[in-house]
């Protein structure tokens, strides 16, 4: 069954967590046991009805203070599709929860009040989901209860941000009014606004398209390990075990080893102790080749009709996650998939506002800071730009000091 990953953002009392605990409980994805916990509960809303909001509100500080601090999975599942849900906070402090959250995501629904409309965390938020290049937006413009169910009210909102969608770049946007509280078009249609011609949430997310790219030419698997038994039943037994990351690979195609760039043909492809004729996106297999070429850990197969850049001067967007400030004296490493390398930033470009959406020349990288630099890295890698190919895109920053990991990057450019 399709898997569909989606995060909730928006700003602080949007109701994010309510819209999530509204979809689990009108769509019967909630255990008993949970459900009686629910009814036990002493947080209640004004009307006297339970404060769905709880159920994903993990933190003993989230349920006390009614914010989400840390980003809580969901899961939960309908006839059509299975579904993994993030729940990002709001606050500008945990952007980095966010970005973490939204970058294995396939969809992001960004709530906004209707009585408020498009406020700074707005565009924060919007920014964000560009910059890591989600492919669906679904914006639900909640509290409509509040402001009447009234259709102007929502218009005015929708020509607000495809204003701001148009300068962040956001292409597949989706409106939706709704009211988390009162459960208009969550899961079921809304009476209240008979105006409102489309999909409910839940019948969107059913049915949006998250096409996964399967096409050869990006195919990518970074080698996790040699398989190499040496035994008498398995003497001359040589494998290349990893994960497809993108694209896919089959039997009797060309492909090029990187960064050492030879090249062979794929003579047979394992699972466990079956052979497939292909390996698509997501599945971890081993692979024979024809050829005996020394290959190792942190080497990655590529279609040899699709090759990714290779380089070790690269340019990058950066989001820090660390409290201690970038320091471009130090030496980091870098993992980019099962490659893992030393490196230096060389040089900050500019940082981004994310709340005016304007560049910042300022060289201090702190906490949450998002911007364009260029990284230096020990050892070549070889990496697809992350508008292109965002499975091969990114890469993480460790320091070297702590093994903490500090930034998280999305490549844009090899730099000559």
């Amino acid at each position: 069954m399709e898997i569909l990953k989606f995060i909730t953002a928006g700003s602080v009392d949007d109701g994010k967590s309510t819209l999530i605990g509204r979809l689990l409980y009108d769509s019967d994805a909630i255990l008993a046991d949970q459900l009686e916990a629910l009814h036990r509960s002493n947080r209640k809303n004004d009307d006297g009805s339970i404060d769905l909001a709880i159920l994903t509100d993990g933190l003993k500080a989230e349920r006390e203070q009614g914010i989400t601090i840390d980003v809580a999975y969901k899961y939960f599942q309908t006839d059509k599709r299975k579904f993994i849900i993030a729940d990002a906070p709001g606050h500008i402090q945990y952007t980095r929860n966010m970005v973490t959250g939204a970058s294995n995501s396939n969809l992001a629904i960004i709530l906004i009040d209707a009585r408020k409309g498009v406020v700074e965390q707005t565009i924060r938020h919007s920014f964000l989901v560009s910059l890591l290049g989600l492919p669906q937006v679904v914006v639900c413009i909640n509290k409509m209860d509040m402001v009447g169910y009234s259709e102007d009210t929502f218009n005015q909102i929708v020509t607000d941000y495809q204003v701001l969608a148009g300068k962040v770049n956001l292409a597949n946007v989706t409106f939706i009014p709704v009211s988390a509280l009162k459960g208009d078009n969550i899961v079921h249609s809304s009476d209240n606004m008979d105006w409102y011609g489309g999909k409910s949430l839940l019948d969107h997310l059913e049915t949006v398209d998250i096409t996964v790219d399967d096409t050869a030419a990006h195919a990518r698997m970074p080698v996790q390990w040699v398989v190499r038994p040496q035994t008498e039943e398995l003497h001359d037994y040589r494998g290349y075990a990893g994960r497809v990351v993108s694209g896919s690979f089959k039997v009797n195609d060309k492909v090029t080893v990187l960064p050492s760039g030879f090249s062979s043909t794929v003579t047979k492809i394992e699972l466990l102790d079956k052979e497939f004729n292909e390996a698509t996106a997501g599945m971890s297999v081993t692979v024979h080749l024809q050829d005996n070429i020394d290959i190792s850990r942190g080497d990655i197969l590529v279609s040899s009709n699709g090759k990714p850049e290779v380089s070790q001067l690269i340019e990058a967007d950066l989001c820090w996650m660390d409290t201690r400030a970038l320091d471009t004296s130090h030496t980091y490493f870098i993992q980019h998939n099962s490659k893992l390398t030393r490196c230096r930033i060389q040089e900050v470009l500019h940082k981004f506002n994310i709340n005016t959406l304007e560049k910042v020349y300022d060289e201090e990288f702190k906490l949450n800071d998002i911007g364009r630099i260029i990284i230096k890295t020990a050892d070549p890698l070889a990496f697809d730009l992350y508008q292109d190919n965002k499975a091969n895109g990114g890469a993480i920053i460790i320091d070297s000091r702590t093994n903490v990991t500090v930034g998280a990057l999305m490549f844009r450019a090899a730099v000559e």
